[in-house]
């Protein structure tokens, strides 16, 4: 039967083969989901613009624009959940489709269960606040938790994340692992411990999941990237620089 939370929730499925794409296209129903599919990168594109989904389940190999130049265009204006499908096993593969903004990754062949699974934990994380904020908005509420850690600043509650004045443009991913990081600045966290905390514990358990998007985090921070510390061999933890940033 479906999943009654899911019941309001749109997918596009953006997959060339039939049989993949229908079974895809069962199992998300199956949950509740809305379903659109298409065939190629492109009629994605118009299919998200168009029908506004909440998930996107995203073939690597697309003829046309392939999967990971449609996730980068799709990142651009949207940050809807993003699975990124593919047929090749080699881990580079993996990465870069991570590192244009896939949430997840699934390797062909997998089970309606597996996509179920990584669905549901997808979604029990929150999404961004998308409420507009006023230039003179306080930060947060009394009430919200906001964390503050040198240059850096998270409202929690309210799904943002500053630099001084600048407010950053971070995934939900993105926004979870620095949200986690800032919480407990002098724990050491491992790469399965913030799986667990941040992707829920039905996730894949390839640790790489964490270093891309570390990696990318601290892009996004720009100076402020060097506050999170690779502690080798263990993992990752904040770290309060010395000189002014």
């Amino acid at each position: 039967m479906p999943d009654a939370a899911a019941t309001e929730r749109r997918a596009v499925v953006v997959e060339d083969d039939e049989d993949i794409r229908s079974l895809i296209e069962f199992t998300l129903t199956s949950q509740g989901f809305e379903v659109r599919s298409v065939a190629t990168g492109l009629d994605g594109l118009e299919a998200i613009s168009t029908f506004d989904p909440d998930l996107v389940t995203l073939d690597l190999g697309l003829p046309g624009i392939d999967g990971i130049e449609t996730c980068r265009r799709i990142r651009e204006t949207n940050d809807v959940y993003i699975v990124m499908i593919t047929a090749r096993d080699e881990e580079i593969d993996r990465l870069i489709g991570l590192e244009t903004g896939a949430d997840d990754f699934i390797s062909k062949p997998f089970s309606p269960r597996e996509l179920q699974a990584r669905v549901n934990a997808m979604f029990r994380r929150p999404r961004r606040s998308t409420a507009p904020v006023e230039e003179h908005t306080p930060l947060a509420a009394p009430s919200n938790e906001v964390l503050d850690h040198g240059p850096l600043k998270v409202d929690v509650d309210g799904r943002r994340a500053f630099r001084g004045d600048e407010e950053l443009a971070l995934t939900r991913t993105e926004f979870d692992l620095l949200t986690e990081l800032m919480r407990t600045p002098a724990r050491v966290w491992t790469r399965e411990a913030l799986l667990r905390s941040v992707w829920g514990t039905e996730w894949a358990t390839d640790t790489h999941l964490v270093e891309v998007h570390v990696g990318n985090l601290r892009r996004k921070l720009g100076d402020a990237g060097r506050l999170v510390r690779t502690v080798r061999g263990v993992g990752y933890r904040m770290d309060v620089l010395q000189s002014s940033l």
